[in-house]
C-alpha cells in the first residue's frame, strides 16, 4: 500500500486530540458534580482509558472492523494480528476489509478508531453520576464495549457493515458514539434510580470553572474527532474542522439565547453546554456539509438540546449531567438534520439531502440508521446493567453515596480544608 507521510501525521495527532477529549470530559462532567464526588468522576473517564485501551486490542478492533457480515466482525484481528503486517519486500500490507483506499497505516487507523472507542463509554457517566460503584462500572463498561459499541461501530464505520452498505451517513459517530452512548445512559439511570435527596435538595455544580475549562478541551480536542474522521490531510478535513467550530459556536449561541428568554440569565453552564450540544449534532455530518449549513444544524442543536432537558423531567429519571439532552438528543438531531443538509458537493463525498436534491433517501436511511442504533443499544445495555445489577451491583450503598464516592471508592479526597 502507498503510505502518505502527510496523511499519517495527521491522522497520529487527531488521535492524540482525541484522547486528550476524555480528560477534557473528565473536568466537564467533574465540575458540575458535588466536591465529594469528583475523584470519583474523574477516576470513572480516565479508567476508560486504561480498560477500554486494553480491550480495543484484544477484541473491539477486530469485532468493528473484521469482515464477519453486516452486523459485527470476526476475530481477524484479536489480539492485534493481521493489523501490522510487512509484505516480503517490507512494505505495509492492508488487510482491513473495504478499506484498500487507506494512505495511512492499519496500525494508525487502528489507534484513531481506540480513541473513540474510550470515550464512547465514558459519556454514561455524566447521566450516573453520584452513585455509581467503581467495580460495577468497570465490568459495565467491559461488556457494554464489546456487546455494543463494537457492533454498532461496525454497523456505520466499517464498509462491511449494513448500515454502511444502506447508504447511511455517520462522518464521525453521531449513532454510534452519542445515540449509542446517550440511549445507554438512560437506560442505566431508569435502572439504577435517582440520588439520595433528588429532586427536593439543590446537587449544584461544585466547581463550574473546571466544567469551563474541560469544555474548552473537548472543543479543541473535538477538531482531531471529527477532521481527524477523513483520515486525510485534505479538503474534507479542512472542512470538517471549520464546520465543527461553527456549529459549536451557533449552539452555543442558540442555547444562551433561549435559556435568556426563559430564565432571565445567559449562564456559564449554559454556554458550556450549548457548546458540547453543537459539537455532538454536527459530529455525524461534519463531512459531508457545507456554507451555512453547518451554522443551522448548531443553532438548532442549541435550541432543542435545551428544551429537551425536560424530558428527563418527564420521564422522572436523575440524569444529573444531562447527557440524554445533549448526547442522545443532540445526536439525534444531528443524524436526522444530515438528512436534510447532505450536499455532495461540499466536500466531494457523501450523498445529497433533502434540500440539495437528493430527495428523501438518505434521510430515510438516516431514520433507519437511529432507530435501529436506540433499539439495539437500548435492549443489550438494559441486559448487561441488569446482569452486572444484579450480581456485583452497580450502585453504591446509601452510607457510601452520603459520604461521596471519592472516599468510598476510592479513599482519597480532592480537596482539604
Amino acid at each position: 500500500m502507498e503510505i502518505n507521510a502527510g496523511d499519517t501525521a495527521w491522522v497520529l495527532m487527531a488521535a492524540a486530540l482525541v484522547l486528550f477529549m476524555t480528560p477534557g470530559l473528565a473536568l466537564f462532567y467533574g465540575g458540575m458534580v458535588r466536591a465529594k464526588n469528583v475523584l470519583g468522576m474523574l477516576m470513572q473517564n480516565f479508567f476508560a482509558m486504561g480498560l477500554i485501551g486494553v480491550l480495543w486490542a484484544v477484541a473491539g478492533f477486530s469485532l468493528a472492523f473484521g469482515d464477519g457480515g453486516g452486523f459485527v466482525g470476526n476475530v481477524d484481528f484479536a489480539f492485534m494480528r493481521n493489523i501490522h503486517v510487512l509484505d516480503a519486500d517490507g512494505g505495509l500490507v492492508n488487510k482491513l476489509p473495504g478499506l484498500e483506499f487507506l494512505t495511512v497505516p492499519p496500525v494508525a487507523f487502528f489507534a484513531f478508531q481506540m480513541m473513540f472507542a474510550i470515550i464512547t463509554p465514558a459519556l454514561i457517566t455524566g447521566a450516573t453520576a453520584d452513585r455509581l460503584k467503581f467495580s460495577g462500572y468497570a465490568v459495565f463498561i467491559a461488556l457494554w464495549s464489546l456487546l455494543v459499541y463494537s457492533p454498532v461501530a461496525h454497523w456505520v464505520f466499517s464498509p462491511t457493515g449494513w448500515l454502511f452498505k444502506r447508504g447511511a451517513l455517520d462522518f464521525a459517530g453521531g449513532t454510534a458514539i452519542h445515540i449509542n452512548a446517550g440511549i445507554a445512559a438512560l437506560v442505566v439511570v431508569a435502572l439504577i434510580g435517582a440520588r439520595r435527596g433528588h429532586p427536593h435538595h439543590p446537587m449544584l455544580p461544585h466547581s463550574l470553572p473546571l466544567t469551563l475549562i474541560g469544555t474548552g478541551i473537548l472543543w479543541f480536542g473535538w477538531f482531531g474527532f471529527n477532521a481527524g474522521s477523513a483520515l486525510a490531510a485534505n479538503g474534507q478535513a479542512a472542512a470538517a474542522l471549520v464546520n465543527t467550530g461553527l456549529a459549536a459556536s451557533a449552539a452555543m449561541l442558540g442555547w444562551l439565547a433561549v435559556e435568556r428568554l426563559a430564565g432571565g440569565h445567559a449562564t456559564t453552564l449554559g454556554a458550556a453546554s450549548g457548546a458540547v450540544a453543537g459539537l455532538v449534532a454536527i459530529t455525524p455530518c461534519a463531512g459531508f456539509v457545507g456554507g451555512m449549513s453547518p451554522i443551522i444544524i448548531g443553532a438548532l442543536a442549541g435550541v432543542i438540546c435545551f428544551f429537551a432537558i425536560g424530558i428527563k423531567k418527564a420521564l422522572k429519571l436523575d440524569d444529573s449531567l444531562d447527557v440524554i439532552a445533549v448526547h442522545l438528543v443532540g445526536g439525534i438531531v444531528g443524524s436526522l438534520l444530515l438528512g436534510f443538509f447532505a450536499d455532495k458537493s461540499a466536500t466531494g463525498f457523501g450523498a445529497d439531502g433533502v434540500f440539495f436534491g437528493g430527495g428523501t433517501t438518505l434521510l430515510v436511511n438516516q431514520t433507519i440508521a437511529v432507530v435501529a442504533t436506540l433499539v439495539f443499544s437500548a435492549v443489550v445495555s438494559f441486559v448487561i446493567a441488569k446482569g452486572v445489577d444484579l450480581t456485583i451491583g452497580l450502585r453504591v450503598d446509601e452510607e457510601s453515596e452520603d459520604v461521596g464516592l471519592d472516599v468510598s471508592q476510592h479513599a482519597e479526597t480532592a480537596y482539604t480544608t
